[in-house]
């Protein structure tokens, strides 16, 4: 560690590390990792980081030792080496929501109901592990039962959504600090705090007029672009008119982030926005639907800007045009499942077809385009997986018949 960023880890060695635990047991390397990340050497920093993420954010879990790790990574992406900064603040925001919580992005995260599921009584719940150690009669099963009831008796809950909420508040604690980087030089960063604030509702009143601060004076269109979908994550019908002004940006990053942030808005609140910009704002990501994804896009839904972009219709509490589903489907980059075909079927075809099936030519123009979409698929699976589906709606249920259907050639 080089001494210019000493300060930044005061305190490391006052945390009895060994005493915490991360995913692989015992966390007395963590501190060695954090002072990596202030080297000078890029795969030592890159090591570090790489371990870290491996030990305190465990695909999706966090541990013990995750919460006490926060407040010296929360110094480094302020004031730590460049090299470290954006690493960093991906960590924290790890540590914060993982990936499933992502799942929530159109309606933003529920933090209350978060912390309803996470709560954590040790007194109603050591009796029942008293209970279960004294019936177990299997040795391996008592250890490891003696093992969570000690746990418990410590004050910590065996529920993972317990572990989850100590990060994030952990997080949620270096909020105020963390707000400087929003005017930082390095677009990079800017856009990890914007998304990093779109997942704390708690505290809105102070951030939310940050971030449209920020969107007003900013020139890099991803930043913007992660500013704007993270209002409509915590914002309310109040920032519509804040809002509604970047429809007419030249930008289709950003239009289709306040088109995004706008139906959002709408998703819980009856009249949020008033009609006639909620129907900008879905033509907007129905335009959007029909077209290549813009380069670069922003980090939600990992990035992929046509799955984003058919959840969101989805959300629509009056549902979405048909034709932005059937768009949407052969440009979904991610989560490439068969449940969102099933559910374009569903929308596009709620009955079956008449036997002899019609021609192609005469089907309306969204039935033809999902059809067309799923012939050409480069995934074949997602036409086996929806093949009952198909079959029910007196279509071919191959990707091969669904390609003599539309008129292309065999894959064969």
């Amino acid at each position: 560690m080089i001494d210019e960023h000493h300060d930044l880890l005061a305190g490391l060695d006052d945390v009895d590390w060994a005493a915490l635990s991360h995913a692989y047991g015992s966390a007395e390397d963590v501190p060695g990792r954090i002072r990596a990340l202030c080297g000078t050497g890029d795969q030592g920093r890159q090591e570090a980081f790489q371990s870290l993420s491996n030990s305190i954010f465990h695909q999706g879990s966090r541990y013990e030792a995750s919460a006490y790790a926060v407040p010296f990574l929360a110094r480094i992406a302020v004031a730590g080496p460049p090299a470290a900064r954006e690493d960093t603040m991906w960590l924290l925001t790890r540590l914060a929501v993982d990936w499933h919580d992502e799942y929530d992005l159109t309606t933003g995260i529920n933090t209350a109901g978060w912390r309803a599921a996470a709560e954590h009584s040790p007194e109603k719940e050591l009796p029942w592990y008293e209970e279960q150690l004294a019936a177990a009669t299997d040795d391996d099963q008592r250890t490891m039962l003696r093992e969570i009831r000690d746990w418990v008796a410590a004050g910590n809950s065996p529920d993972a959504r317990w572990s989850a909420l100590r990060g994030y508040d952990a997080v949620l604690a270096e909020l105020p600090g963390l707000l400087v980087l929003l005017d930082d030089p390095d677009p990079r960063i800017r856009t990890r705090i914007a998304y990093l604030l779109a997942w704390f509702p708690e505290v809105s009143a102070t951030t939310l007029p940050l971030l449209l601060a920020r969107t007003a004076r900013e020139d890099d269109p991803v930043v913007t672009a992660t500013a704007l979908v993270a209002a409509g994550l915590i914002g309310t019908a109040a920032q519509a008119a804040d809002l509604a002004p970047y429809l007419d940006t030249d930008e289709p990053l950003v239009r289709w982030a306040v088109a995004t942030a706008l139906v959002r808005i709408t998703n819980h609140q009856q009249d949020a926005v008033e009609p006639r910009l909620l129907d900008r704002a879905v033509a907007e990501l129905t335009t959007a639907a029909d077209n290549p994804a813009p380069t670069p896009v922003t980090d939600y839904n990992e990035g992929d800007f046509h799955g984003h972009i058919e959840r969101t219709l989805r959300s629509l509490p009056t549902g979405a045009p048909q034709t932005a589903f059937a768009a949407c489907l052969p440009r979904i980059e991610r989560n490439r499942d068969g449940h969102r075909t099933r559910a374009a079927l569903d929308k596009l075809f709620p009955t079956p077809l008449p036997d002899p099936l019609p021609d192609y030519a005469d089907l309306p123009a969204p039935q033809r385009q999902l059809l067309s979409a799923l012939a050409e698929h480069h995934h074949p699976w997602i036409v086996r997986w929806t093949a009952g589906t198909l079959a029910e709606r007196g279509l071919p249920d191959s990707q091969d018949g669904l390609r003599a259907y539309v008129g292309l050639p065999s894959t064969d």
